[in-house]
């Protein structure tokens, strides 16, 4: 079966910048917003990222944090699902 039989809901195709923002440290890791819906979306990151199960995702054109659970990981992407929002922190300059 197709990966996209498996989702409940069609992602919108979109190309939006964006920072996983761990709170560790108040680190972040640049990505990239491959496709979106409401409740998640699919990540392009570096290869060698280090990124947690549970991060707030920053998409700065959307002036939204959102707090993401990793759900698959595949090489360079990442699927989540958004669990709520947030506005962005205060020590993140983006």
């Amino acid at each position: 079966m197709a990966e996209n039989e498996l989702r409940g809901k069609h992602r919108q195709r979109v190309l939006k910048g964006a920072a996983i923002l761990t709170g560790i440290n108040n680190s972040e890791v640049k990505c990239t917003v491959r496709n979106m819906h409401p409740g998640g979306a699919e990540l392009k990151v570096p290869i060698d990222a280090r990124v947690p199960d549970e991060f707030l995702l920053y998409v700065a054109t959307d002036g939204v944090g959102y707090k993401a659970i990793v759900r698959w990981r595949r090489e360079d992407r990442i699927g989540v699902e958004f669990t709520g929002t947030e506005p962005k922190p205060h020590w993140h300059y983006g």
